[in-house]
């Protein structure tokens, strides 16, 4: 599966890997992955995208509803370590204004409890 969910124990940090392409084929498993939780507040999402490989307009739509998702909810998402191609379609799209987008992995104290591929 392209999508890979992992949830901190005190479930308020949840990691969402994306692998492959990352498209309108997996807009339902994405959703469905981050919308697992038993309680939605005050969630941080951090997508990685460091193994994507594509990504097209309909995935940028996917983030845009993660973000208003987590908006909600009074969460945010973080945009991880986007590859070149993945980057410039992020920057083309102006996501660094509506996302953090960082270059690296970012370490939050994360004890998994459950994952999900």
């Amino acid at each position: 599966m392209p999508v890979k969910q992992t949830l901190s124990n005190d479930g308020k940090i949840m990691h969402l890997s994306v692998s492959g392409r990352f498209d309108y084929k997996i807009s339902k498993e994405f959703r469905k992955s981050y919308k697992q939780t038993v309680d939605h507040k005050d969630i941080t999402y951090y997508v990685n995208l460091s193994n994507t490989s594509y990504m097209d307009s309909s995935a940028l739509g996917i983030l845009l509803l993660l973000r208003e998702y987590a908006k909600e909810n009074n969460g945010r998402v973080v945009i991880e370590q986007p590859g070149e191609m993945v980057n410039h379609i992020l920057q083309v799209a102006n996501f660094g204004k509506l996302f953090t987008i960082n270059q690296t992995r970012s370490k939050p104290d994360l004890v998994i409890v459950k994952t999900s591929t």
